[in-house]
């Protein structure tokens, strides 16, 4: 899409299975160096069935988070890497990395402004406790700071209650300040906006933090009516303790309560406003585990490709109907072992990974991305600045009702976010083994789905680290019972894992790092 890198001359190096080249000679000792079709030859139709068969069957009831049938999935998994003898990655010798994670039920109460009482659930929503009174709110108008701009140059927020409203500062000539033109940045994004400036107010020292977003307001209600409806919490990664911190949603008619010039006014200031919080809620502590394993490189062991896919589903429904989540991920996972398999035996013939290969099963994906996220931002086994990419596979097995032409496609998001060599490999590895048409349907920016946001390879985008998702598209089945291992076409799962351990062996194989040259921060 913009400026193009060349794919390094290692890429038209690789051998097919009928050919061996010298790849090393000690002394008068020749070592040939295979290809990888040898090894991708090991992905079948038939083994990818039969792991699929069990790790989506009724036993596994849903592998929900934190569930007995979550358990029964990383035993399974944990049982597999034995099996093919590769060792666990964290030093411990223990395939699962411990994730704590809590479920924070719904808070009730109100929020009293200026002796004005507002019920939880109405023009206000949060979803942990917030209790006292602010005696100090700084409204910071946009919430933003980026390069030279920042909304918090002339106020100090320390130990106080922030305000800042959707929207992002625009010059005179009608284009945005942080672009320099009419497009808009990550801050007018519903998926990060929210998030991004939480952060940026946490770390400037603010006890807490309202946000008025009108134009928003219904869907995150919607999303408190739907867990209040199920009698459901929020899950999270377990907090340190500190649980002083909060974060409300209001709409406009609370906003102009606190601020009656809210939608006009974008000049930093601390208001008057006296508000009384009285938010209660309790938090019950749940049990995972992201399943990790790792191959180490012949001679660069420091340097890590991580694959992943999530582990988990989304259990059983109310009816007591199981949602066994064979498409969603069971593909991914599946996928990955076999992925795993091939590396291990190209390693077992001396024709190892270069670089590190790590094969990363993460949990709680469903409840929001929280095994990557504990990964990438708690406790990275391997340091993030020695991760060379992440390639997810989540849902690969089914084919999109929606999408017109071959079937023997899949979708690609995310490969040229950050890194033009990557994506451009990636095409060129496709057209040397596979042939499968790449479909960037869901890559473009403006994808109202938001899938470039919604898997485990966004925790590592966030971090800079280039990654491809592959991805076969939702369909009727998504999220429901219906999504069963005899649904799955087994000859797309191959032909899709098989493009994928191709991919990933020139990323662990090439001389040099992908080069990213499109970074976030």
């Amino acid at each position: 899409m913009k400026k193009a890198f060349l794919v390094v001359t290692a890429l038209a190096m690789a051998c097919n299975s009928s050919q061996k080249t010298v790849s090393e000679k000690a002394g008068d000792i020749v070592k040939p160096m295979v290809g990888p079709t040898e090894y991708a030859g090991t992905i079948t139709e038939a083994e990818l069935k039969e792991h699929l068969y069990t790790y989506a069957s009724d036993e596994y009831e849903g592998r929900e988070t934190g569930e007995p049938g979550q358990k029964k999935a990383i035993a399974y998994l944990k049982s597999e890497y034995e099996k093919m003898g590769i060792p666990p990655a964290q030093s411990n010798g223990d395939y699962f990395q411990n994730v704590p994670l809590e479920v924070k039920n719904l808070p009730t109460g109100t929020m009293t402004v200026n002796g004005k009482e507002f019920p939880i659930g109405e023009n206000m929503l949060t979803f942990s406790k917030a209790t006292g009174n602010v005696d100090e709110l700084v409204f910071v108008g946009f919430g933003i700071e980026e390069g030279d701009y920042s909304d918090y140059k002339d106020v100090d927020v320390d130990g106080k209650w922030v305000l800042a409203k959707a929207g992002e500062p625009m010059g005179d000539d009608g284009n945005y300040l942080l672009s320099g033109s009419e497009e808009k940045s990550a801050w007018s994004n519903m998926s990060e906006a929210p998030g991004m400036r939480m952060e940026l107010a946490k770390n400037k020292g603010a006890k807490g933090f309202i946000y008025y977003d009108e134009a928003n307001f219904s869907r995150y209600k919607g999303y408190y009516d739907y867990m209040q409806n199920n009698d459901s919490g929020q899950m999270g990664l377990k907090s340190d303790g500190d649980d002083s911190w909060a974060s409300l949603f209001i709409n406009g008619v609370l906003a102009k309560e606190i601020l009656t010039s809210i939608d006009t006014d974008n000049d930093p200031k601390t208001i008057a406003a006296k508000i009384v919080l009285d938010l209660t809620s309790e938090n019950e502590e749940v049990s995972s585990e992201n399943v990790v394993a790792v191959l180490k490189g012949s001679e660069k062991p420091n340097e890590y490709v991580v694959i992943s896919s999530h582990l988990d589903h989304i259990g059983i429904s109310a009816n007591g109907e199981i949602n066994n989540g064979a498409d969603d991920d069971g593909s991914g996972t599946v996928a990955l072992l076999e992925i795993a398999e091939a590396f291990k035996k190209a390693a077992d013939e001396g024709n190892g990974p270069k670089r590190s290969v790590v094969f990363l099963h993460v949990t709680g994906e469903e409840k929001g991305l929280l095994g990557s996220q504990y990964y990438t931002d708690v406790e990275p086994i391997f340091p993030l600045s020695q991760t060379v990419a992440n390639l997810n596979i989540d849902m690969i097995g089914r084919i999109d009702p929606k999408r017109e032409g071959d079937r023997n496609y899949v979708y690609l998001i995310g490969s040229d976010k950050l890194s033009t060599e990557l994506h451009e490999l990636s095409e060129e590895i496709n057209d040397k083994y596979m042939n499968i048409e790449l479909d960037y349907t869901y890559n473009d920016e403006n994808d109202p789905n938001r899938f470039y946001y919604r898997s485990d390879h966004y925790n590592f985008a966030k971090n800079n680290i280039p990654i491809i998702f592959y991805f076969n598209g939702t369909h009727d089945d998504y999220h429901r019972p219906g999504d069963t291992p005899d649904k799955i076409n087994y000859d797309l799962l191959m032909n899709r894992t098989q493009l994928i351990f191709y991919t990933a062996w020139e990323v662990a194989n090439r001389a040099n790092k992908v080069i990213v040259d499109k970074a976030t921060k």
